[in-house]
């Protein structure tokens, strides 16, 4: 059987998490029993990944949360386009969010208060961390993203 570079990377990544004291809710976030598909990410319960990868200074970790848009900044325009935003999840612990508007439509409707789902990569700062990659990988080398903002998703 030969698998393809993608499966061969996750399950890799899964054997070193899990060999590390890691548990698989680390890398998939929560799972229910009903097919996450047909579930809007907003409904999903705080994994709790981003708390865990700051307090370890780990980057490079795929995450699943939710939290309260508290600060809407000024889009990045340098090099590839973001619109950033600064989110507050229910533990109290605030991230910036970069999402690649050059790859992802852009959340035009996002407002300070709002409520916003995502799954990106966290990068660890003493901030308290930036969640990118929120969008698909053009060239599918990379686990995709998304935000999800009253219950449309934006990858």
């Amino acid at each position: 059987m030969q698998l393809n570079p993608r499966t061969l990377i996750a399950l890799v990544a899964v054997g070193v998490v899990l060999l590390s004291g890691g548990k698989l809710s680390d890398i998939i976030g929560p799972q229910s029993t009903s097919s996450s598909a047909s579930q809007p990410a907003s409904s999903s319960v705080s994994s709790g990944a981003v708390e865990r990868a700051f307090a370890k200074r780990q980057s490079d970790v795929m995450v699943v949360d939710r939290g309260r848009v508290v600060k809407l900044l000024p889009d990045d325009l340098k090099g590839s386009k973001h619109q950033k935003m600064i989110v507050k999840l229910a533990s109290g612990h605030t991230i910036l969010i970069a999402h690649n508007i050059d790859l992802a439509p852009r959340l035009n409707s996002l407002r300070e208060g709002d409520m916003l789902a995502f799954k990106g990569e966290y990068e660890w700062n003493e901030r308290g961390g930036v969640v990118h990659w929120t969008h698909h990988d053009p060239r599918g080398r990379h686990e995709g993203g998304w935000l999800e903002l009253n219950g449309k998703r934006y990858e």
